[in-house]
């Protein structure tokens, strides 16, 4: 696409506010957008870095520079859920997304050490990803830092008053995969804690363990609110958490910020379930292997679940009851589903294909791409701004070269904030440096 090439070479080389100041109408396109027809030859205008206008009807304004898509697909940016995009380079030599201090859990906030200029970011971006949910990964979950023996139960010895920090891994933030912009879009969106076998290892090693010291915890953080004044001046009861602790956790109490919580197994959803009823929590489900089975309780209690729909074969015995059908009957059932990529950063790109699968075993496409778009910027707070292309929300899309869902179509265009974004990254810039083995190979390759 030649326009398409003109395009984002001069937008690219232009100063970023005088390319979101620009007026772009991409014409000729065929438009997916979550909850709306299809609209097979319609135009997406974007003037200041926000969508002005869609539609089959839409004409290009005059003075804007016209993006012939040429039949190619036009879908919103996706969104990335549980990732750690921004916060890992190498995995193996640490992240900024797990803590193991014993003095610090619910105000551990990953919004700090975002990094814009990571190398993992435009690979997402080739991916169709141009928002991220960066979550916290709880200290008793997979790849955890606790100590734990070979029957996976907690050995730290540590007493309950120790174990009430790792109950909760911290708050996730919304960011946005811009080159060169300020990458948040909204902190501490949700509180992270881990459940099932997780919550196990981090409560002291018992299920039970776990759900009596995170009631225990709440009371604390109930008390803390009324007795503020007797607390400031040490004349209050010893509480569990520290004082960043009870104020990150305010919001999760008054129901006013989410809690994430990591549960697999039937049992485990419906005791997790009941838990946010008692203490009138607003609940999100992760991990959700099982799910399906309990799928009319999920419903009734409007709770949305966040799954890889990719995962068919139990890893352990909380997740004997995978299955590729998971976001199929969660669908069927009316949850709301979001679908994760792969791997929280390096594999995140594989979402659209994750999303694929779901649609392959029985999940409706319209569910399947609300499942990477719409459905976690609303489970997340930031529905009025990302997830799908409306007027007023930010003109972050990607142009298709085929289906989104199959591997083989690649990115023609993509725009955050209205801004064109490269369609390189470290990945390609070293197969093209390779490529030819004829070159001359630099000094530490020559023997």
């Amino acid at each position: 696409m030649k326009t398409l090439a003109l395009l984002l070479a001069t937008t690219v080389l232009a100063a970023a506010s005088a390319a979101q100041a620009a007026t772009v109408a991409i014409v000729n396109a065929r438009i997916l957008n979550p909850g709306a027809a299809e609209i097979a030859n319609g135009t997406v205008v974007v003037r200041d870095g926000k969508v002005s206008a869609v539609g089959a009807n839409v004409t290009a304004p005059a003075g804007a520079q016209v993006v012939d898509a040429k039949g190619g697909v036009v879908t919103p940016g996706f969104v990335a859920v549980n990732s750690m995009l921004g916060a890992v380079e190498v995995s193996a030599v640490g992240d900024d997304v797990r803590i193991t201090t014993p003095d610090l859990g619910a105000a551990f906030d990953v919004q700090y050490a975002l990094n814009p200029d990571s190398t993992v970011i435009p690979v997402a971006r080739l991916g169709g990803i141009t928002s991220a949910v960066v979550t916290p990964t709880p200290e008793g979950g997979q790849g955890g830092a606790g100590e734990h023996d070979d029957s996976g139960q907690d050995t730290s010895g540590a007493p309950a008053s120790e174990h009430a920090h790792s109950l909760f891994a911290g708050q996730a933030a919304v960011i946005q995969l811009a080159r060169g912009q300020e990458m948040l879009v909204k902190p501490r969106v949700a509180m992270v804690a881990p459940f099932g076998e997780a919550g196990a290892r981090v409560a002291g090693g018992a299920r039970g363990a776990n759900f009596v010291l995170l009631k225990e915890a709440l009371a604390d953080v109930r008390a803390y609110m009324r007795n503020r004044a007797a607390y400031d001046r040490a004349g209050y009861r010893d509480l569990a958490l520290s004082r960043a602790d009870l104020e990150a956790l305010i919001p999760v109490v008054e129901g006013r910020m989410p809690l994430v919580a990591v549960a697999n197994r039937a049992s485990d959803i419906r005791a997790v379930l009941k838990l946010a009823r008692d203490e009138k929590l607003k609940l999100v489900l992760t991990g959700a292997a099982e799910a399906w089975r309990v799928a009319p309780e999920i419903a009734a209690a409007s709770v949305p679940v966040i799954l890889n729909p990719v995962l068919n074969r139990p890893t352990s015995f909380e997740t004997l009851g995978s299955t590729l059908e998971n976001a199929a009957r969660l669908e069927k059932a009316g949850v709301t589903v979001a679908i994760e990529g792969n791997s929280g950063a390096h594999r995140a790109h594989e979402m659209r294909y994750n999303a694929g699968v779901a649609s392959a075993n029985g999940m409706s496409r319209q569910g399947a791409l609300a499942a990477i778009t719409i459905n976690p910027a609303r489970i997340f707070g930031v529905g009025d701004r990302l997830g799908s292309l409306e007027p007023g929300k930010d003109a972050d899309l990607v142009v298709w070269s085929g289906d989104p869902f199959e591997p083989l179509s690649r990115p023609q265009l993509i725009l955050v904030r209205g801004e064109a974004q490269p369609l390189r990254s470290r990945q390609l810039d070293l197969r093209d440096r390779y490529l030819d083995l004829k070159r001359p190979m630099p000094p530490g390759y020559s023997y």
